[in-house]
């Protein structure tokens, strides 16, 4: 049976947060020396549109609040590492610049706890603003190295995956990259060794709607454990009527859009110095087939059938591999786990990098992501059975993620215990994504 903590908490007053924490009781799974890995969701400096930031990260008081009891927690021995790979595109430098990076250097050498912040990505890409890749700069990525970890056959969500005439597309143009590393029998994700080898995995995510995934919060956030984000299917490239979730209606319009778009990304990959040209084409593109805002395409809706199955391999991976990319062993080497969501100010609308602003005022704590994250759905006022990741999971054979059904989730909301099937909560109309409108509400 797996328990979901939910608070009240309309700001972000630190004291407040940390007793939430504190009661909810899950920094019972840290013991004094451990080595901590916290993972924010620092997906992008700042929405798409304009320089506000507070609900599209990672809040910093949430962060601060998690350092500090932990710091009381590790007594002197341990560490502390803060790591994520945000969007390839962003820039780690102006992210950090919204969080008290001095003031947690300050607070773990008081207490004699080692501290690190660790930007996992191998490259960081400077981009048009119409997300054309213009220039690609190497970067250090995890010191410790990282790890290539295959999900062989029915280990790997994709093993049920129909065959199409389509392919995976991952997140960068070099589509054969995506497929070599899921060729159908092998599915390889090469992930950060620190955040493998950590004791403890605290993910600290925000809790946003997803054009892709329907909601962001505690396995979608495992997205940022990677240090090439080409390997992660995100959508099948085509049509539905060709097997693919690319668009959401077939037609000869998106057909030719599908074969045009991918025709002038190959020929990039081939021709690195051609990708300038790529920003006017962009431009006309929106013109004769429309803005991803207004129209889902690259797998930007309810009927993807892809990702939900790279951000479950994900967690099958954070929770099971070894310090050599093997699995451990499924009964007995499930990492420790804890899950501390900032719904405070929350993102709704067409999240990750364009939501819009909601007051939700919760924190979610808990020690299951499936069970976190199917409470997160009721609290937005959607169905967990609508969003593939979280009735999927309770589906997966091998390497399980929760080993409660959803009847057998308890939800202690301010202190009252509920069934989560049976949990009423006041619900704040949220809006979903564009391409999930009228298909994930309760």
């Amino acid at each position: 049976m797996e328990k979901v903590f939910v608070y009240n908490s309309p700001s972000y007053e630190k004291k407040t947060i940390k007793k939430h924490i504190t009661d909810s009781g899950v920094l019972g799974n840290v013991n004094s020396g451990d080595i901590v890995l916290l993972k924010p969701n620092f997906v992008q400096e700042s929405r798409n549109q304009d320089d506000d930031w507070d609900y599209v990260v990672t809040h910093p008081v949430i962060i601060s609040a998690v350092i500090e009891l932990l710091c009381e927690r590790l007594r002197g021995k341990g560490k502390i590492i803060l790591a994520d790979a945000p969007m390839t595109g962003s820039s780690f430098e102006k992210i950090m610049q919204h969080f008290p990076v001095d003031e947690w250097n300050r607070t773990c050498t008081s207490y004699d706890v080692p501290f690190e912040i660790i930007d996992l990505r191998d490259e960081e890409w400077k981009m048009a603003s119409n997300g054309i890749i213009l220039k690609r700069k190497k970067q250090q990525g995890d010191p410790r190295g990282k790890l290539l970890v295959n999900l062989k056959k029915d280990e790997s969500e994709f093993f049920s995956k129909p065959a199409t005439r389509q392919r995976l597309y991952g997140a960068d143009y070099d589509i054969d990259e995506t497929n070599k590393a899921h060729n159908g029998i092998d599915n390889y994700y090469s992930v950060s060794r620190t955040v493998i080898e950590a004791d403890v995995f605290i993910n600290l995510p925000k809790l946003k709607t997803h054009k892709k995934a329907g909601i962001t919060c505690c396995l979608k956030n495992l997205i940022g454990i990677n240090t090439n984000k080409n390997l992660l299917p995100h959508h099948t490239i085509g049509t539905p009527k060709e097997g693919g979730d690319q668009f959401s209606a077939s037609s000869s319009g998106t057909a030719l859009e599908s074969n045009l778009t991918m025709a002038a990304k190959e020929l990039v990959v081939r021709f690195k110095f051609l990708a300038p040209l790529l920003v006017p084409l962009k431009k006309i593109a929106i013109l004769v087939w429309g803005d991803n805002r207004l129209k889902p395409r690259s797998g930007g809706w309810y009927g993807n059938d892809t990702l939900w199955r790279t951000i479950l391999d994900l967690n099958k991976v954070m929770l099971y591999a070894d310090g050599k990319g093997a699995l451990k062993n499924e009964m007995t080497g499930r990492k420790r786990y804890i899950g501390i969501v900032d719904g405070i100010y929350a993102g709704q609308g067409n999240g990750p990098v364009e939501p819009d602003l909601l007051k939700a005022g919760v924190v979610i704590c808990g020690t299951n992501p499936v069970a976190i994250d199917c409470s997160a759905a009721k609290i937005m006022g959607f169905d967990y059975r609508k969003i593939p990741q979280l009735i999927r999971a309770f589906d997966i054979k091998k390497y399980r993620l929760i080993d409660s059904r959803y009847e057998e989730i308890i939800c202690a909301y301010n202190g009252d215990e509920h069934r989560l099937s049976d949990f009423e909560y006041k619900r704040l109309n949220w809006m979903p994504a564009a391409g999930w409108v009228g298909h994930i509400e309760l």
